[in-house]
């Protein structure tokens, strides 16, 4: 049996099953792409709140972990060689998953490169400049008079999502396949929409493959239990 005692955020989250992989996480749109992963590849593990509010984030236990204290944050308990790995960012751990289960992420050298260069895409775009619209938008900096930092995210938003709208011209997916490369990039065309209500902003009606690209996304099983997990315990 796994012994996961050795991890210090164990104490904080004590695993119920430690043969399983172990997820510190949230509903954000960097958070859901781990649990959105996890369901799609069918890897038995369990999702722990990772309560913001409450500054869980910096506790000791969980940067004992990721000393980054971002989420999402995994352990696997049966990592390369057997022996449990600790595993932080959103990106690094899609490419592990998928790696580990074999699934949406092709073993296809070509293949496997573009799909590794639309989840930077996201990791170094759309994620950076989304977020910052939303904070300028629907944040704090909405009370900023000066709207220029919120117009320079707002333009930039709109030129990444025309990149991705005629990617998606003539394709169901981004990579022709669904991948980790859609479960990286939805998540916040979601949000920008959805919670930062920003789509007139970003002339979201203007955009001829996204919204459908979108639908299809959110209306898969898997995406739909990996969206509300985890839940708020």
């Amino acid at each position: 049996m796994t012994n996961l005692t050795d991890f210090e955020i164990t104490r904080k989250w004590p695993p119920q099953d430690p043969e399983k992989l172990q997820l510190y996480s949230l509903t954000t749109p960097n958070g859901v792409k781990a649990s959105i992963a996890l369901e799609e590849m069918e890897i038995p593990y369990e999702a722990h709140f990772v309560d913001f509010g409450s500054d869980d984030q910096l506790s000791p236990e969980f940067l004992s972990l990721n000393p980054n204290n971002k989420i999402p944050a995994i352990i696997d308990p049966n990592g390369p060689g057997g022996k449990p790995l600790p595993l932080w960012e959103s990106g690094a751990i899609l490419i592990y998953l998928s790696e580990k289960s074999g699934r949406l992420l092709s073993a296809d050298p070509a293949r496997r490169y573009e799909t590794l260069q639309w989840l930077m895409f996201q990791m170094g775009g759309i994620g950076p400049m989304f977020g910052q619209l939303g904070f300028f938008h629907k944040f704090a900096g909405s009370e900023y008079e000066d709207k220029r930092p919120r117009d320079r995210y707002v333009d930039e938003s709109a030129r990444l999502l025309e990149v991705l709208d005629g990617r998606l011209d003539g394709r169901e997916w981004i990579v022709d396949d669904y991948s980790i490369a859609d479960i990286a990039i939805a998540p916040w065309v979601r949000t920008l929409r959805d919670f930062y209500d920003a789509g007139d902003l970003v002339e979201w009606e203007d955009l001829e493959n996204v919204p459908g690209w979108l639908d299809r996304f959110l209306a898969r099983p898997a995406v739909k239990v990996g969206l509300v997990t985890p839940s708020r315990e």
